[in-house]
C-alpha cells in the first residue's frame, strides 16, 4: 500500500498509514481513519507474501466506501432496537441509522472519525480518541486506546 494515498486531511485531522512487522514475515498495515486495517500481508510456504484482508487503496477510498469495513467499532458494537436504550431509570435516545435502530455506534461512531495515531515500535502503533458525554446520544466520557501489535 502506498503511504501517500492515506495522508490527507479529514474533518480538520490528518489522516495516516501505519505499517506493522514482525520477525516471521507478517505485515499489517492500518490507518487511523476508523481505526481499520487495510491489509494483512503473510508469507506462504514459499515465502511468498498475499494480502488476506479486505480493503481498499487509499483513504479517500475508505471514507467514501463501506463504512466498517476492517474498522473498530463503537461505542456499540450491534444493533440497538427503536434507537433508545435505558441506563439507570434514564432514556438515551440515538441517531437511527440502521431502519429504526441504531447500529455500531451512531451515524458519527468510531469508523468515521480519524484516531490520533502513535508508532510505538516496528510492531505495534497506539490509537486514542475521546467520545464525550452525550457524542451520539450516549451518555459519558469515554477514552479510548487501541493498541494493534503482531
Amino acid at each position: 500500500m502506498d503511504r501517500a494515498e492515506f495522508q490527507v486531511e479529514h474533518d480538520g485531522k490528518s489522516v495516516d498509514l501505519y505499517t506493522l512487522k514482525n520477525s516471521k514475515g507478517m505485515v499489517v498495515q492500518l490507518t487511523n481513519y476508523g481505526g481499520k486495517i487495510v491489509s494483512i500481508l503473510v508469507p506462504d510456504r514459499d515465502g511468498k507474501l498475499a494480502d488476506i484482508n479486505l480493503g481498499y487503496e487509499s483513504a479517500d477510498a475508505y471514507i467514501n466506501g463501506t463504512a466498517s469495513l476492517g474498522a473498530t467499532m463503537g461505542r456499540y458494537a450491534n444493533r440497538i432496537a427503536g434507537g433508545q436504550f435505558e441506563l439507570n431509570g434514564e432514556t438515551y435516545q440515538l441517531p437511527k441509522n440502521n431502519g429504526e435502530n441504531t447500529i455500531h455506534g451512531g451515524t458519527k461512531g468510531f469508523r468515521f472519525i480519524v484516531w490520533d495515531g502513535e508508532q510505538i515500535d516496528d510492531a505495534s502503533v497506539q490509537l486514542t480518541c475521546t467520545s464525550p458525554d452525550g457524542d451520539q446520544g450516549f451518555p459519558g466520557t469515554l477514552v479510548l486506546k487501541v493498541t494493534y501489535t503482531v
